[in-house]
């Protein structure tokens, strides 16, 4: 048949379309949905040659059905880009999975919890139920400051240290509610306080230690100005915690029994609002005052540049904080139900328990966190974390458990008995003449670490006194 100028000249075009439209690209794309449209196709290109001479009007509808085609070809790409989408995201979930449960060490420790858990309903033995929570809630706490850190990249410096310190102090707080819930306010009161020596004087004298033996050739600087704000902060804790103690014990209240509450939840509400103006201070009115005083900058911007690269998204670090804070509120509830039975299968005290055994887990992220940065000669950012976290225990939640247990219903108060009282008084006048310089070594460290030991033997020994005694 003869063949027109313009079917020669748009012959490449027409052979292109025709391979577009045949089974071998159908075959090759493996696109959904374009076998039915090219037998189609197919019979609309049939019928058309046998009532229709070939004419230069052909190529034309030709290349028409290859623009339809295109149209075709085009949405499968995106089909195609969604799932390359849905697969990174798939490849970022399981690198989350694996940098949060897997990659630490400490995550050996994670199967603990549910065999604390399923030892609870099995058997009586509450022993066991202790310790394997105990063990369990470690790593918990531990991956929970982690993801903190990794949420901080995201929210920036400020409000990164302020979740850093309110998410750090979580374990404590969940305890102390589910032991308020149970009526056990001797419980959240040494587990409190023991919060507050072990940061003190276990976190601090444990950096203070390791930090001086690596860098034992040179002096480590902090800001003192820093540490002197805590200190006072930590001494008006102390006063708020002293007189209802004093208060009980030299028998002076008004109306006995209601007096000495009542100045509790007073100084409770005193103390949040000492606390939020400090929050203001710090953050806001004289963030200079809490500059680092680090002198080797230029070796700590590398460090920094090796610091600052997140792990995990920010929706990763907010869906493992809430995963994590519900782990750890469950296993909590187990905890506190065996502390009774733990402390009468083990013969051990339940001061001894509260104010030693159960810190320690708590304070677990803030242990390892506490000795890295000294470490790293960052002592700045070690008493950040160390004496900022007994600064918040002490001024915001001890504070807040007491306006918790009101709205509970529950007589929780500022009396933590005289010998805890004095415990603490003394702790913070000794941390204090070892921030008064500014500067630490090994020795200050091991101090401390000493004048923990002596505070865990008191504890070991000492005998709760009971409700009734005054």
């Amino acid at each position: 048949r003869p063949v027109s100028k313009s079917v020669e000249t748009n012959f490449p075009l027409y052979f292109f379309d025709y391979y577009l439209c045949s089974d071998t690209m159908v075959k090759h794309w493996k696109l959904p949905g374009l076998d039915d449209m090219v037998s189609i196709e197919e019979k609309v290109d049939l019928e058309s040659d046998e009532e229709t001479p070939l004419n230069s009007t052909q190529p034309t509808n030709k290349r028409q059905s290859f623009n339809f085609e295109a149209n075709h070809v085009i949405s499968p790409s995106k089909v195609s880009s969604s799932s390359v989408l849905r697969t990174m995201q798939r490849i970022s979930l399981l690198r989350s999975i694996y940098v949060v449960l897997f990659k630490a060490k400490i995550n050996v420790l994670l199967p603990f919890g549910p065999i604390a858990i399923t030892l609870h309903y099995l058997s009586k033995k509450h022993g066991f139920v202790f310790f394997f929570s105990l063990v369990g809630i470690t790593p918990l706490a531990e991956r929970l400051g982690y993801v903190t850190e990794q949420l901080a990249f995201y929210t920036g410096p400020t409000v990164g240290g302020l979740l850093n310190a309110t998410f750090g102090n979580a374990t404590e707080m969940i305890i102390s509610i589910y032991a308020l819930k149970n009526g056990m306010m001797r419980v959240v009161q040494q587990s409190l306080l023991g919060s507050i020596l072990s940061n003190m004087l276990l976190v601090l004298g444990c950096a203070f230690f390791c930090g001086g033996v690596v860098h034992k050739h040179k002096v480590q600087n902090f800001n003192k100005a820093a540490a002197l704000v805590n200190s006072g902060l930590l001494l008006m804790a102390v006063m708020g915690l002293l007189f209802p103690a004093v208060l009980h014990f030299t028998h002076t209240e008004v109306h006995k029994g209601k007096s000495e509450l009542a100045l509790s939840r007073f100084s409770s509400c005193i103390m949040l609002i000492a606390y939020a103006s400090y929050l203001f201070f710090q953050l806001k009115s004289q963030t200079n005052l809490y500059s680092s005083v680090d002198e080797p900058r230029e070796n700590n911007e590398e460090d920094s540049v090796e610091d600052e690269a997140p792990e995990i998204t920010q929706g990763e670090a907010i869906g493992w904080l809430a995963m994590l804070t519900l782990s750890i509120s469950v296993l909590s509830g187990y905890l506190v139900d065996a502390i009774q039975g733990a402390s009468e299968a083990m013969n051990m005290p339940v001061a001894f328990i509260s104010v030693i055994l159960l810190p320690i887990v708590g304070n677990a992220a803030e242990h390892a966190s506490a000795i890295m940065f000294a470490m790293k000669d960052k002592l700045d950012i070690t008493l950040g974390v160390a004496i900022g976290s007994s600064t918040q225990i002490s001024m915001f939640v001890i504070p807040f458990c007491v306006i918790v247990g009101w709205i509970m219903g529950k007589p929780m108060d500022l009396n933590f008995q005289l010998f805890e009282t004095a415990t603490l008084f003394i702790t913070v006048l000794v941390v204090a003449f070892m921030l008064q310089e500014g500067k630490s070594n090994y020795f200050k460290g091991l101090m401390l670490i000493l004048c923990y030991l002596i505070v865990a033997a008191s504890f070991f020994v000492h005998v709760d006194p009971s409700n009734d005694d005054d």
